[in-house]
């Protein structure tokens, strides 16, 4: 009996060896991304420097959409919301949602494109390559881009069956018009334990010229979603807004989209059916914390609204899945709206669905009675 007892305690002993031994790996391997990191500019093999710069008064289109790193079936459920897996179904899943996600992108046919949750390297999309993927489909010869590493985790050994692993997603932006500039900003996020679950989060700032001499700066942003001090939420806006005002003040236009992980209608439950009151990441837009000169565009129809993003703990199923918009747009005053709206896919490729922006940039006598 006394070497049976020794035994398991040896046992026990090397697995609380061995979860030490993990716990310091992930917080000693945990290192945040240096903030204003500047972003390479990529050219398409069809775009040429000094393409002619953006127009003013003629009809934009930007499409943003978060692609849920290329896992997102109807039938997928999200381990960290409750649901089933960790890991998209398998290589060849994603490799055929990569197909299907750029023949929609490619359909839009916009001039501008912030997509988030873009996999380079990742256990959970079985390695395969998301920002290669969507670059080398014609669509985008002949356009710029810029991509941003959100986070890049320490392998996350959890759940034990099938572990989520270790994760590098990021943020890519892609211009019709040549982008000459391009940074990563740091958000601020928690330092406690909860950063290993939330990861690291930033927000890119692409510039692209205006024929007025101005510039056109496009925010694609991915806000935290599983954190849990919500204080977070606010220094995070309050951090881009801080930046985009500053961009407003010298004259420039402005455009932030993504995915803000915040209730942008501000009760998504009664207007989609389907009561939110359970799902603690689902906070109202604080619309009062904008800057003067700034505005929030949510994508909705009164006559048929579309949710943009739905709860992963179970699969899509219309009237009993929670539902929610938290894809939109935070505009500059010179930037004139004519649309926005929600394409209805029915979350076919992606726990989001897309939403796309048709603007025009304002005359620059229009924006000097905005800017003092």
């Amino acid at each position: 009996m006394k070497k049976v007892i020794k035994i398991i305690a040896a046992i026990i002993a090397a697995l609380i060896l061995i979860a030490g031994c993990y716990v310091a790996y992930v917080f000693i391997d945990y290192d945040r991304i240096e903030d204003k990191l500047p972003l390479d500019v990529a050219a398409g093999p069809q775009a040429e420097a000094g393409d002619e710069a953006v127009p003013l008064g003629e009809p934009l289109k930007l499409l943003s959409w978060n692609i849920g790193f290329g896992a997102y079936l109807q039938d997928y459920s999200f381990f960290m919301d409750g649901g089933e897996y960790s890991r998209a179904y398998s290589r060849e899943s994603v490799e055929q949602n990569m197909k299907d996600i750029n023949e929609t992108l490619a359909k839009e046919d916009a001039d501008f494109y912030f997509i988030q949750e873009v996999d380079q390297d990742s256990t959970r999309a079985h390695h395969v390559d998301e920002q290669k993927a969507i670059l080398e489909e014609p669509a985008f010869a002949s356009q710029w881009s810029t991509f941003a590493v959100n986070y890049d985790s320490a392998y996350l050994f959890y759940p034990i069956t099938s572990p989520h692993g270790k994760s590098k997603a990021g943020i890519l932006t892609t211009s019709d018009y040549e982008i000459t500039d391009a940074v990563r900003r740091s958000l601020p996020i928690q330092t406690d334990f909860a950063k290993v679950l939330d990861l690291d989060r930033c927000y890119s700032v692409s510039r692209v010229p205006v024929r007025n001499g101005k510039e056109l700066c496009l925010y694609n942003f991915h806000l935290s979603a599983y954190t849990t001090d919500k204080t977070i939420v606010t220094r995070q806006l309050q951090m881009l807004t801080e930046d985009m005002s500053a961009d407003l003040q010298k004259g420039n236009y402005v455009i932030a989209g993504g995915d803000s992980n915040m209730d942008l209608l501000g009760d998504s439950g009664s207007i989609f059916g389907v009561a939110g009151e359970d799902y603690s990441w689902a906070h109202p837009f604080p619309k009062d914390q904008l800057p003067e000169g700034f505005s929030l565009v949510a994508p909705f129809d009164e006559k048929k609204p579309v949710p943009t993003c739905r709860n992963c703990d179970i699969g899509y199923i219309p009237g009993k899945t929670f539902v929610i918009t938290v894809d939109g747009f935070i505009v500059s005053d010179n930037v004139k709206v004519k649309k926005a709206v929600t394409r209805d896919m029915e979350f076919l490729y992606s726990d989001h669905n897309p939403v796309a922006l048709e603007f025009e940039l304002a005359q620059q006598k229009i924006i000097s009675t905005l800017v003092k």
